[in-house]
């Protein structure tokens, strides 16, 4: 598809002169930074100026860029760039985009984000350009993925590439690997078949991070052998947001031999339990992986989550037990349930009140104080509140009576339980 012209959009050249002019951008940050070009009698009218102070990293996004401009002022101005950010602007030709790269040798960066790319032809002498880039970022630009592959065949230092939002349902494989990519960012796409995700394996036989999140893929489909043989190198996987719902898919990361980082949040499979099972069961379930949705898994941490995995599935029939089980059953045994203990505190005590001769068995609430125990036990011991002592004797230690003569103390405090003691003494006159 042909680009349509656009007389409306301003060309690279122009946005540089005007962003790092020495009237926009006078203060030079050390020798060599600013870049002098000696006149030597160009067109008359050119925008540049004799001197502009360009940095290494230049961010242009949203500047209305839709054109090159003048090549030999490109080159002669951009020559030390190694990144170049030219997202959300209106660069929708392939041809005036290498005209920009193509006269940035040391380039190494480039961000295309947002510029609309959708169904534009890339030709093969352009791609050529990209040659020297290792990161590329055409994230929300609904470029075609023969446009993708083809840049991939023409990089040969491609190590990252950035694929989101671009709306991709199937991607189609390549007969040319990219064995240079280390890292691959395609969340946000229609990707839902394993079938499509399986051919990243041949197209970038050294992958080290695969980013799927929000592509509602619902089922890793492939054996150990396959798994094994096209993702050898795969070190860490995000499947944030996507359809997995049966924990063989989760057993199925085991399969990739360097796994060891996973990102699995919002899947439909760990929504029923708790954030603290999810955890302990993820790790269960995956040996080898060190670090689970960004935070580290300790030895300590592996071990309680292991056991509490055995005790999870001990009332489980024998035939919907995971794999899983049987080899944390041969490491630690067949583990007991874990008693459940109460750990609130005692709200109420059976004691027994001593008054002279009476004794009286009374139920008491623990969360009151002196003072109105006294008053409880006014009824008991036709006592008044004034003229009565209280002593606690507990029942099971060797200590003698405690006087309790703070009337505000609360009664929990005397750590008082069933069968103890409560001595009233009459006060004398």
């Amino acid at each position: 598809m042909e680009p349509p012209e656009d007389n409306d959009g301003r060309t690279f050249v122009e946005v540089i002169s005007e962003k790092y002019s020495p009237e926009n951008f006078p203060y030079r940050r050390g020798p060599g930074m600013g870049v002098v070009v000696v006149s030597t009698g160009g067109p008359q009218g050119s925008p540049m100026k004799d001197r502009l102070n360009l940095p290494s990293v230049l961010v242009l996004n949203s500047c209305g860029i839709s054109r090159s401009g003048d090549q030999a002022e490109i080159a002669a101005f951009c020559a030390h760039v190694m990144e170049l950010d030219l997202s959300h602007n209106k660069l929708q030709d392939w041809h005036e985009i290498s005209k920009i790269v193509s006269n940035i040798p040391n380039l190494e960066f480039l961000n295309l984000s947002s510029n609309p790319l959708a169904g534009m032809t890339l030709e093969p002498r352009w791609a050529e350009a990209f040659s020297s880039v290792r990161r590329l970022v055409l994230n929300n630009t609904q470029v075609s993925w023969d446009t993708v592959l083809l840049l991939t065949r023409e990089m040969p230092e491609l190590e990252e590439l950035f694929l989101c939002h671009n709306e991709y349902s199937s991607v189609s494989s390549s007969s040319v690997a990219c064995s240079t990519l280390r890292l691959l960012h395609i969340t946000d796409n229609c990707l839902k078949d394993w079938a499509e995700v399986r051919k990243f394996g041949s197209m970038f036989p050294c992958l080290d991070t695969l980013v799927m999140a929000n592509n509602n893929l619902s089922s890793i489909q492939d054996s150990k052998d396959i798994l094994q043989r096209l993702f050898p190198k795969l070190r860490s996987i995000n499947l944030h947001n996507s359809g997995l719902n049966q924990w063989e898919d989760i057993e199925k990361l085991n399969f990739f031999p360097r796994l060891e980082e996973v990102r699995l949040q919002g899947i439909p499979l760990l929504q029923a339990y708790t954030n603290a099972e999810r955890r302990s069961l993820m790790i269960a379930q995956l040996p080898s992986v060190s670090l689970l949705n960004g935070s580290a898994v300790s030895d300590s941490e592996r071990e309680d989550a292991e056991r509490f995995f055995i005790r999870y599935y001990l009332d489980y029939p024998e035939e919907e037990l995971p794999y899983r089980y049987h080899s944390l059953v041969n490491k630690y045994g067949k583990l007991e349930p874990l008693a459940e203990i109460d750990l609130r505190p005692r709200c109420r005590a059976q004691v027994e009140v001593h008054c002279e001769e009476k004794i009286e068995q009374l139920s008491i609430r623990l969360d009151q104080t002196v003072a109105e125990l006294k008053k409880q036990l006014t009824t008991v011991v036709q006592l008044s509140t004034n003229s009565m002592r209280l002593y606690y004797i507990d029942k099971g230690s060797a200590f003698g009576p405690e006087e309790m003569k703070y009337n505000t103390r609360a009664l929990h405090s005397y750590s008082i339980q069933d069968g103890d003691e409560i001595l009233v003494v009459p006060k004398t006159k």
